[in-house]
C-alpha cells in the first residue's frame, strides 16, 4: 500500500493514539480507549485504509527534478 498519511496528520494520529491508550491503561476512559491503537498504528505506518477507500491523501506531493 502507498503512504497516504503525512505531516501534521501523522503527528496528530500518534499523539491521539498514545493519549487514548494511556487514558485507557489508567482506567480514566474505560475499555473503549484502547481504540487508540488504530490511530497510533496508522500514524506510525503512514497508511490509512479509510483514506484509501475515500481516495484521500495527506502526503505531500513528490516533485520531479
Amino acid at each position: 500500500m502507498k503512504n497516504n498519511v503525512g505531516g501534521i496528520d501523522k503527528t496528530l494520529r500518534i499523539v491521539v493514539g498514545i493519549a487514548l491508550i494511556t487514558l485507557a491503561a489508567l482506567g480514566v476512559v474505560g475499555a473503549w480507549g484502547w481504540i487508540g491503537v488504530v490511530p497510533l498504528l496508522t500514524g506510525l505506518l503512514g497508511v490509512c485504509p479509510a483514506y484509501s477507500l475515500l481516495g484521500m491523501n495527506t502526503c505531500p506531493l513528490k516533485k520531479n527534478p
